[in-house]
């Protein structure tokens, strides 16, 4: 069974859209987001979960830092989105806004430890997860007993090599992308909206349907070929859980935000200079625990920043 504080996997079928809206989700791939044969379509359409629009999209050099949790029993079996059948001993993942499927190289950051797996499935949506990992997968990345570890994710190439430099990046939250590029809200892959026209069924969606809906089978599906059950094992990287409740241009906004938040622990203000803007991010930790993490999350969105998230560096 899941451990208590692993995130509950909410299996999510795309919900049908009219074509208009079919043609602006298209036009968020840009010319860095080609799609490759074997990525299945209908899952890059936007779907809600509990309030929250999520926004797929094609990323070949997508490489974040997070919080990992595992799903495995309960779903065994299931249908993926893709309309795979769930297997918990296979190398497999879910992931909220990534193309499906794609391979990507998970490195547990507490350890050292790395696989691959391939992601097939969306979630999770709880906790602020970036990926659900596979009861083997977490097993070999040695978390399975704690349910959850700090993590970074990599998108593969057909090589099993990263689309982009395997050296640390610096995390960016979407508001802050999307001002640095002064892009349109498309480029936002997750934020509370109102519902785009020709959306059914979007108000008030439980996180987990009570029947759900079958997954999404594509006109030719592509066969499950998920990687071997292997780890490689690397250099330990010393890492930090924060709360990041929002990022600014102006810094005295950045220092109102502080003040409201050191309540909730040490709150400071980091600078971070993106596509030739500065930033001043303001975060509260590091903390002790994904649990505490998790408590604080809770009470810094409860406050009206519904912004917040986790983050890991």
């Amino acid at each position: 069974m899941i451990p208590a504080r692993s995130s509950l996997r909410t299996f999510v079928v795309v919900t049908a859209l009219a074509a208009t809206l079919g043609a602006c989700a298209r036009d968020r791939v840009d010319s860095n987001q080609t799609t490759r044969p074997g990525v299945v379509e209908a899952t890059l359409r936007p779907y809600q979960i509990k309030g929250v629009w999520y926004y797929p999209k094609v990323d070949w050099s997508y490489d974040e830092t997070g919080i990992a949790s595992w799903y495995g029993e309960p779903f065994h079996g299931r249908k993926t989105a893709i309309g795979e059948v769930y297997d918990m001993n296979e190398m497999t993942a879910a992931h909220k806004t990534l193309q499906l499927p794609a391979d990507v190289r998970v490195t547990n950051l507490e350890n050292g430890r790395s696989v691959m797996v391939r992601v097939n499935d969306r979630g999770p949506f709880v906790n602020d997860r970036i990926i659900d990992l596979s009861r083997r997968a977490a097993q070999l990345l040695g978390f399975q007993n704690q349910g959850t570890a700090r993590v970074r994710v990599q998108v593969v190439d057909e090589s099993g090599r990263p689309g982009v430099s395997t050296l640390p990046v610096p995390q960016t939250t979407p508001e802050e992308r999307t001002a640095a590029a002064a892009a349109p809200v498309g480029t936002v892959t997750a934020a509370p909206l109102a519902p785009p026209p020709g959306a059914r069924g979007v108000a008030g969606t439980p996180a987990r349907p009570a029947t759900p809906a079958p997954a999404v089978t594509p006109a030719s599906a592509v066969p499950a070929t998920p990687p071997p059950a292997v780890y490689t094992q690397g250099p330990v990287r010393q890492t930090g859980i924060y709360i990041q409740a929002g990022a600014f241009l102006q810094p005295a906004n950045a220092y109102r935000l502080q003040t409201k938040l050191s309540r909730y622990g040490k709150a400071f203000i980091a600078r971070a200079f993106i596509d030739g803007q500065q930033f001043y991010r303001v975060r509260v930790g590091p903390m002790p625990s994904v649990d505490a993490a998790d408590a604080a999350l809770d009470q810094i969105i409860a406050s009206g920043e519904t912004g917040a998230r986790i983050v890991v560096e």
